[in-house]
């Protein structure tokens, strides 16, 4: 029998949401590869296991070391924050894989994760009950045009909307390209969040049109920012939480019944 290599989602910061699933395949596991800083979040679940560990830009390498190790016979964990298909490692573990027709050899095993956009919309009401998307604005992989391509449909759409990757200190163009999208459109609720999960935790309520007039200069926008725009529903509680409707009340009363 061929062994294992799981993609393991850590989930959206530390391991308070962390699945049991994902629990149990990091103590089945034989070896654990991952970024560095992940890496570390984990380390006492990890306890005394084999650890490759590398840096940002790296994502190849890591990716087929992990391979390598499976290869070996060792059962492998490659960590990916979040959730493995949402800008994770997935995507580049299943490539490599197929190209080195590996199918027969290895055994693959993806871990779902909670991702820090689900995490924080739990954190602050019910913002996302809608139809919603999640867009990364790094350039880095995914061309310029298409990402702004992408924002404005979804903005038209009205869906709303999650982004990932706003800006680093050299990236900030996507950044604008999102700003201006918003300004062409009527304010919306926006969540900041940051560190979802750690520590350093820290979730701010506010609009687009706050984000619009900080521009790049937003002291919360970094790349561990996430940022959650509503759509043309969503609306504050009562007690200062984020809603959007998923439609219950309008089409039914209090009782049940629906109205007529």
């Amino acid at each position: 029998m061929a062994k294992r290599l799981y993609i393991l989602s850590s989930g959206a910061g530390g391991t308070k949401y962390m699945t049991t699933e994902a629990l149990r395949a990091l103590e089945d596991c034989e070896v654990v590869v991952g970024y560095r800083n992940y890496v570390k979040e984990l380390k006492e679940l990890i306890g005394d296991k084999p650890v490759f560990m590398s840096g940002m830009t790296k994502e190849i390498a890591r990716c087929q070391e992990a391979i390598n190790y499976a290869k070996e016979g060792k059962i492998t964990c490659i960590i990916s924050n979040g959730d493995v298909n949402v800008f994770g490692m997935a995507t580049l573990i299943v490539e490599l894989i197929d190209k080195q027709d590996l199918w027969d050899e290895i055994e693959l095993i993806s871990i779902a994760g909670v991702t820090s956009f689900l995490a924080t919309a739990s954190r602050i009401g019910a913002p996302i009950s809608q139809d919603f998307a999640v867009i990364s604005l790094s350039d880095k992989l995914t061309d310029i045009d298409i990402i702004d391509n992408r924002v404005r449909n979804c903005l038209d759409a009205d869906m709303v909307l999650g982004i990932y990757n706003p800006k680093s200190r050299k990236r900030i163009l996507p950044y604008q390209n999102f700003l201006k999208a918003l300004s062409e459109g009527e304010e919306r609720i926006a969540i900041i969040a940051s560190h979802v999960g750690r520590d350093k935790e820290k979730i701010t309520i506010t609009d687009t049109t706050d984000l619009i007039k900080q521009d790049i200069n937003h002291s919360e926008i970094t790349m561990s920012t996430l940022i959650i725009v509503g759509n043309s529903q969503t609306r504050l509680t009562k007690n200062g939480l984020v809603l959007t409707p998923r439609g219950y009340l309008n089409k039914y009363d209090m009782s049940g019944e629906i109205k007529k």
